[in-house]
């Protein structure tokens, strides 16, 4: 199968490794700087080059500001069958672009990145699969995604979102959060070190995707409940109160159940 990728970020170069042994594969990249390391594929500069190549599937892996920019670069050298997909971690605004492109579409969200995740051993990762997508995409990266012994889970473009602001928007505020008020440690517990390499492991992603989950309209909304249960925790604090303190702690290890 003929396959193009956009953009040859971490992404990019991860699944244009992956595929390219066995399928042909090709990298579009405006900056040839960030192919340095492609191998086993095509590189190409110019949207123009899609043409000959002829795709049969093109999966977008540039951030996210950039994903339908990419897209409106290809689709006027694409054939009618080609399916198109993308990676974003925020869906909003593509089922709509999707449906007026005309091309067969898949829509799906690795949620694991090259920071954080052991690329040699992803069984314990998972991975999101829009059930909007068209049937054959869907089936390609079922059987893409099961290769890598990935989770593999079906939502909607809207339960996608809903559960991403939850599931990334609160811990990536949270440990911004942790972050900004960083001192110097000369003897940290090991709790307070643990925190701290969460941080700089999200602080060593992309600003670009960190924006990204933090942008999506229904982060504000976990935001705002963050600042709702740091607002209850100070008032029992400063209070010293042990039984409100008790119930709270009892409340929220229900939640972590």
């Amino acid at each position: 199968m003929k396959i193009l990728i956009l953009g040859a970020g971490k992404m990019g170069s991860f699944f244009s490794d992956l595929l390219s042994f066995q399928h042909e594969v090709a990298v579009l990249e405006q900056d040839p700087k960030r192919m340095r390391f492609i191998y086993n594929a095509i590189r190409m500069t110019n949207p123009e080059e899609v043409a000959e190549f002829k795709p049969e599937v093109v999966i977008n892996c540039v951030t996210l500001s950039y994903t339908i920019q990419a897209f409106d670069a290809v689709l006027p050298y694409l054939q009618p069958y080609c399916i198109i997909s993308d990676i974003a971690s925020v869906k909003t605004g593509l089922k709509a672009y999707y449906e007026q492109s005309g091309f067969p579409y898949v829509s799906t969200h690795p949620m694991f990145g090259p920071t954080f995740a052991n690329l040699t051993n992803l069984s314990k990762e998972n991975t999101i699969i829009i059930s909007e997508s068209d049937h054959l995409g869907k089936i390609f990266f079922k059987d893409l995604y099961a290769s890598l012994h990935l989770n593999i889970f079906e939502y909607t473009f809207e339960e996608h979102d809903e559960t991403i602001a939850h599931t990334l928007g609160i811990p990536f505020a949270s440990t911004l959060v942790f972050a900004a008020i960083m001192k110097h440690q000369d003897a940290p517990g090991t709790t307070f070190k643990r925190c701290l390499k969460t941080a700089r492991g999200l602080l060593g992603e992309d600003d670009f995707l960190l924006s990204e989950i933090l942008f999506n309209p229904r982060t504000p909304k976990q935001v705002e409940e963050i600042q709702l249960h740091l607002s209850e925790l100070l008032e029992i604090i400063k209070e010293k109160d042990t039984p409100k303190m008790k119930e709270y702690l009892k409340r929220v290890r229900k939640n972590i159940e």
